[in-house]
């Protein structure tokens, strides 16, 4: 977060401004758990908005005559749309105007469905970071994204790779 005197409203004397953003490289720790919250309590509407916009006909989460027939005896959350709500739920704390780029995603796990009207809880871990070699004021984060409902059984897993800038690169404009 930074704050800084409002220039519209006349320099100085002006009431402070606080401009949410996520944390730089700098600011970000290994071994921390980063709770990102509220919660996501997931509707039926999200699943099939989600759903049919990725063009993903899949009868588990859109025909719930079928879905009644198989394992979990009813439709399921799309996987896709828990893993984009989990990174979602991360940005505002982590990379909101920090990050340069998301280098990858890899380690996806979905240990248990998600149901409508289940909330979804994302805890992200930093577990590695390194300066870029070829990109001055810039390093590599590496992340662990964990998705729990509403009673902690895990729905979700993920590791994230960003580019985020130091600080004081970001600030100089590099």
């Amino acid at each position: 977060m930074t704050t800084s005197p409002d220039p519209a409203a006349g320099g100085e004397d002006a009431p402070r401004v606080v401009e949410q953003r996520g944390l730089y490289y700098d600011e970000l720790e290994e071994g921390v758990v980063y709770a990102h919250r509220p919660g996501r309590t997931v509707t039926e509407a999200d699943n099939v908005l989600f759903t049919t916009l990725t063009m993903n006909t899949q009868a588990l989460h859109l025909d719930a005559a079928w879905s009644a027939g198989q394992p979990f005896g009813q439709r399921l959350v799309n996987s896709m749309f828990t893993l984009s709500t989990m990174v979602g739920q991360s940005v505002a704390q982590l990379t909101q105007g920090t990050i340069v780029a998301q280098l990858g995603l890899g380690d996806v796990a979905f240990p248990h469905p998600l149901f409508h009207g289940d909330t979804l809880y994302t805890d992200t871990v930093v577990t590695e970071k390194r300066l870029s070699s070829s990109r001055p004021g810039q390093g590599i984060v590496t992340m662990e994204l964990t998705g729990r409902n509403q009673d902690g059984v895990v729905v979700g897993r993920a590791r994230r790779s960003c580019l985020m800038w130091l600080r004081d690169a970001h600030r100089a404009g590099a």
